[in-house]
């Protein structure tokens, strides 16, 4: 089956995860920015180091050479299929530019699904993640909790929380999300394409969802 998906969510909201079980599913290619960026560059693409001169200079990469990158990978054969684009666009400009490059290359996207969760919820979920330190195995104080607090199962290794993973942190990126992302709710919601799904409970309960939705 061709499809050809963009997730919308807030940070935490598990795009990432979804995108790679879709992905497995339809036999569909995931399409990480982040991802795509760093491949482009390592590949010294004319967009790659477009992209690079920017990144040495710590700069934000602009929307247009990411586009470009985009459209660069859409271009390859296994996205003839179908692909999912996970975590772009973030921003109106993006999308605006984004169907603007779609529309050249003749693609259509045949779902915008939008991964809602609230900010309490996301705050449990993203707060109770912890670290090894040593292996790097992950775990979760509500979902999968080591066997003894703050040791690793595996390493016996020190547990630690990400930067990322404070309440502050989150605290400031669902506010920059807030701010920058929530519109593309009513920008996509225009052509009629845009459903949401309820994004709280298990990794398999989620996916669920989708895929109910979608086929």
């Amino acid at each position: 089956m061709d499809m050809r998906l963009i997730l919308l969510g807030p940070p935490g909201a598990g795009k990432g995860t979804q995108a790679k079980l879709l992905a497995e599913k339809f036999n569909i290619q995931q399409i990480s920015t982040g991802d795509i960026l760093r491949q482009a560059v390592k590949n010294k693409t004319k967009m790659g180091l477009k992209a690079k001169s920017y990144m040495d200079q710590g700069k934000l990469v602009p929307d247009n050479v990411v586009i470009g990158i985009i459209k660069d990978r859409l271009d390859n054969a296994d996205c003839s299929k179908g692909f999912i684009l996970d975590g772009f666009p973030r921003t109106i400009q993006q999308a605006e530019s984004l169907s603007q490059a779609l529309k050249q290359m003749e693609i259509d996207i045949d779902h915008l699904i939008d991964i809602e969760i609230g900010f309490d919820y996301l705050i449990r979920r993203l707060t109770g993640r912890w670290t090894c330190r040593e292996c790097g195995e992950g775990y979760h104080k509500m979902s999968n909790p080591p066997k003894k607090k703050g040791v690793c199962d595996k390493c016996d290794g020190e547990l630690y929380q990400r930067d990322d993973d404070k309440e502050e942190t989150i605290q400031k990126r669902f506010e920059v999300y807030r701010k920058e992302t929530e519109p593309l709710k009513d920008y996509y919601q225009k052509n009629g394409k845009l459903n949401a799904i309820k994004g709280d409970g298990g990794i398999q309960e989620i996916f669920s969802r989708i895929t109910n939705l979608i086929t």
